[in-house]
């Protein structure tokens, strides 16, 4: 049965599996940052008995709360794990369907809880949920959008997970003021409202095109195409037809290579340079981890009071670094194709470094006993989020999907979010205790870490923009595929992976290029 194209066709299909995306990447953002201001709350506190004395003074206890914060993330990686071995056989839709699912399970869990291990039960349930969303929903995106605005839709997806993050930050402190458990349990329920929302949109929104074809589901696959193409457009269209075939070509080629997939492919590099792709998966999201972002999304309020702030003021100041997020993390939607994946996340690497360097030195010669440089080192947060969102936000949840074959994209990508949970976990693990035992130097050891990406950017990481999925395969595939190189010699040749049967390349890539955006206009 092919769901969701009985009203909607062309752009309009196109932007409701956009649509869907963003939903599903608000309510991943919404997840993060709603325990963010229910940390200092005291009802919350008290509830799950956060805080110790220690001379005279009150002072939350950081394992613990560390681990209620962090295990989410644990639960999100195994949920990504699960993508790996399962992704092919589930599809993209049932995946994030059945993650959406648990998710709501997960929340009404965490909601209704009354000790630390019922909540820690939640949040790794509602955190499996997610790593089954966030390892499927690019994937699914990336397969069906044009290549015009492939980074488009996946950065307004981004966006929309900012947008969620800021939601939470302000559902928290507006019901901060309430004297009840609601203050804390509503906006843990809220999240529910989501997922539900998700389920519903992806009733009426088909599979990917690109997974039918490699399921064999031809004719499904043609309809699909058929309805991405325009209103009119027939299974039977030579336009049709012609993509479809370029897709089973590509599909058929990696068999002819490799045979059935095994999972020992994801280590071997051979023709298809796969292990390379692999590490560049991991790679990638290993620094947008390691750079610091969730030192800021799940503790900023705690941050904020490290330097002096007010519990009221620490809130209030997060709800407006949210919405300065969610303005940052629009401006990728409008230059991503425009400046490319490398130069966007080189540039936006050192501006997150000189920020943390800044804030470490504000802080470390008295931030916390003046207005002055105590403003300054929270205006450096807001500085910190604006280069991570226009850099480092989407970049690496759209660059596994692009670089992957269709053999291994739903592994990279399932890889990639592996990648993301786990270091996700050590950060939102170490940070409290950092926060309290190493001070100012904490900031200092993000901005090193930050620095260290540029030249792994630039040495290791091709630029894919406004490349059609099939023809990205040209920078692994072609005789500088061992040269480490910036990839952008490859892409100016204008080549695709189509091969004739004497193995030379037969298609521009201006041509393919150009099917692709007759075929989604």
């Amino acid at each position: 049965m092919v769901f969701g194209l009985g009203r909607l066709r062309g752009r309009h299909l196109a932007n409701s599996v956009t649509a869907a995306a963003s939903m599903g990447f608000l309510l991943f953002g919404y997840d993060q940052g709603v325990l963010s201001g229910l940390l200092l709350l005291d009802r919350f506190n008290n509830q799950f008995q956060l805080m110790r004395t220690v001379n005279g003074q009150e002072i939350q206890k950081a394992a613990k709360v560390a681990n209620i914060v962090s295990l989410y993330e644990m639960g999100c990686m195994f949920g990504a794990v699960l993508i790996l071995f399962t992704g092919e056989m589930l599809g993209r839709r049932k995946s994030m369907m059945i993650g959406s699912s648990i998710l709501f399970v997960g929340a009404a869990i965490q909601a209704s809880s009354f000790t630390v291990t019922q909540m820690i039960i939640g949040r790794i349930v509602a955190g499996f949920g997610n790593g089954m969303n966030t390892a499927s929903i690019p994937v699914y995106n990336s397969e069906i959008s044009r290549p015009k605005h492939r980074g488009r839709d996946l950065a307004f997806g981004q966006a929309m997970l900012i947008g969620g993050i800021a939601l939470s930050y302000w559902l928290d402190y507006g019901l901060s003021f309430v004297d009840s458990d609601l203050s804390w349990r509503f906006p843990i329920a809220f999240q529910t409202v989501f997922a539900v929302a998700l389920i519903l949109m992806l009733v009426d929104l088909p599979e990917s095109p690109r997974w039918l074809l490699a399921q064999g589901r031809v004719d499904e696959a043609r309809v699909i195409l058929a309805h991405l193409t325009s209103r009119t457009a027939k299974p039977t269209d030579p336009i049709v037809i012609e993509q479809s075939k370029e897709i089973e070509d590509a599909i058929t080629l990696e068999r002819e290579a490799s045979g059935d997939f095994q999972l020992k492919e994801l280590f071997q590099n051979g023709e298809m340079q796969n292990f390379r792709r692999i590490c560049l998966c991991f790679g990638i999201q290993l620094m947008q981890q390691m750079g610091g972002i969730n030192l800021i999304t799940y503790y900023l309020t705690l941050v904020f009071k490290s330097i002096g702030l007010s519990n009221n003021l620490s809130r209030l100041l997060s709800g407006f670094n949210g919405l300065e997020y969610l303005a940052a993390a629009m401006i990728p939607v409008f230059i991503i194709e425009k400046v490319g994946r490398r130069r966007s996340m080189m540039f936006c690497a050192a501006g997150c470094s000189a920020s943390m360097i800044v804030l470490g030195v504000l802080l470390a010669t008295g931030a916390t006993g003046s207005k002055t440089r105590g403003a300054a080192a929270a205006a450096m947060m807001f500085v910190f989020n604006t280069f991570f969102a226009i850099g480092w936000l989407a970049i690496p949840w759209l660059y596994p999907a692009e670089i992957c074959t269709l053999r291994l994209r739903s592994k990279g990508a399932a890889t990639a979010t592996i990648s993301n949970w786990l270091f996700n976990f050590v950060i939102v693990q170490i940070t409290p205790i950092a926060i309290q035992n190493l001070g100012w130097k904490t900031y200092i050891m993000f901005a090193i870490f930050n620095a260290s990406f540029i030249p792994v950017v630039y040495f290791f990481y091709p630029e894919t923009a406004l490349k059609p999925l099939e023809s990205i395969d040209t920078i692994f595939s072609s005789p500088d595929k061992n040269e480490i190189g910036t990839g952008e010699d490859v892409l100016s040749r204008g080549l695709t992976r189509k091969e004739t049967s004497s193995g030379e390349f037969n298609e521009d890539e201006k041509h393919v290029e150009h099917q692709a955006e007759r075929l989604f206009s």
